[in-house]
């Protein structure tokens, strides 16, 4: 046999190649085989028919907390991907230099999903969770760029990144000042990204968070609706928000339990700046709601009026530049044999955000199959 896996008749979407169509897609020895408007069953071991469902690249969420076992906060990537189709979970911050070997060692092993990192600036990455309430960046001896520089540059294959919390509760008095340390490490490091987070409460201002990313830097909470927020008073977008879109700021959705509202949500919408990145920011308090995963995300912008391709671009491409992984989010043929199959449910639906507002719906994504490394792995939720 050619081929190891077929998927026959769907209609698939994968905007890294600019593709919106009916084909069929072959797997062999791991990787996307082929693709083309018709492919003999013929030619593979086994095949499967996705007629009426949306055949996209796998699922990427570029904001999770994976470190199940390692932190207060992790969960576990597979329990995640059986719900969402997620094939790449990619870890944000929960590990610092001197735990990031748990992660990689330990947990990724044993989980059948991809899992790759941002690594904390702290040395002890994310232990915040129930009772637990001290910033793992608002102590200076946390915070050691040689350390951090040594650790990405040791794991290169796992760490996509630098990760740094900036906020009242994370950064305490020290303010933006580590945000500039993860730059610098960042720099050292390879001239990676950083992802940095906009905590709810001040100081610092959000402008000093937003005002030194980079170009292809992540601004993660990017729909906060708390205190420190992307909008004035008068609810309109603030300059260092047009700004930073203007020069290349990657926008990430990271809605975890706090940080995600609908209102900031459509008013980013209506002034052009839809998210570059729909990610779940999932852990331990937001994955039995209201975040689930980064497919529940993605439903939520897909009703708010986000084109389907432009939704999924943000959980596939764009998270897969993000991570310069160009065989990642994408079918092209010699690309990871990941694949999520989708069904657009219609039916009545009510989501929620992070602050109890609601959002009636009359559709929502639904998994139904999974393909990593060129297996079909999970069959994903049964037929409506």
């Amino acid at each position: 046999m050619a081929y190891d896996l077929l998927i026959k008749n769907g209609h698939v979407i994968d905007p890294d190649q600019g593709i919106d169509g009916l084909f069929d897609v072959a797997f062999a020895d791991g990787r996307v085989a082929a693709l083309a408007p018709s492919i003999s069953d013929a030619s593979a071991g086994e095949v499967r028919d996705a007629a009426g469902l949306y055949v996209v690249p796998g699922l990427i969420d570029l904001h999770t907390h994976v470190y199940w076992g390692g932190t207060l906060l992790g969960v576990e990537a597979e329990r995640v991907a059986r719900a969402s189709g997620m094939t790449t979970a990619v870890d944000a911050g929960s590990a610092g230099a001197g735990n990031i070997r748990g992660l990689i060692d330990l947990v990724a092993p044993r989980s059948p999903v991809r899992i790759l990192a941002f690594l904390n600036l702290s040395l002890v990455g994310i232990f915040v969770g129930d009772g637990v309430h001290v910033g793992e960046a608002e102590d200076l001896r946390f915070l050691d760029i040689p350390l951090c520089v040594g650790a990405a540059r040791a794991n290169a294959e796992h760490v996509v990144g630098v990760k740094i919390r900036v906020g009242a509760s994370t950064t305490g008095a020290l303010g933006a000042i580590p945000l500039h340390m993860a730059i610098r490490a960042a720099e050292l490091a390879g001239d990676l990204p950083v992802m940095v987070h906009v905590g709810a409460g001040m100081p610092p201002r959000i402008e000093d968070i937003v005002d030194p990313l980079r170009p292809g830097d992540v601004l993660t909470h990017y729909c906060t609706p708390k205190e420190n927020s992307p909008l004035t008073s008068r609810g309109q977008l603030r300059d260092c928000m047009i700004a930073a879109k203007e020069r290349g700021v990657i926008m990430d959705v990271g809605h975890g339990s706090g940080s995600f509202g609908f209102d900031v949500a459509r008013v980013m919408l209506e002034s052009g700046l839809s998210p570059d990145v729909i990610s779940s920011d999932v852990h331990m308090k937001c994955i039995d709601g209201p975040a689930y995963d980064v497919l529940a995300t993605m439903s939520k912008f897909l009703v708010l009026g986000m084109p389907l391709a432009e939704v999924i671009r943000a959980a596939t491409a764009t998270p897969a530049a993000v991570c310069r992984r160009s065989d990642l989010g994408t079918l092209r043929p010699g690309a990871h044999g990941d694949a999520t199959l989708l069904e657009i449910r219609k039916g009545a639906v009510v989501f929620k955000d992070s602050i109890g507002g609601s959002l009636q719906a009359d559709r929502r994504f639904v998994p139904r199959g999974t393909v990593i490394a060129g297996q079909w792995w999970h069959d994903g939720a049964a037929a409506a």
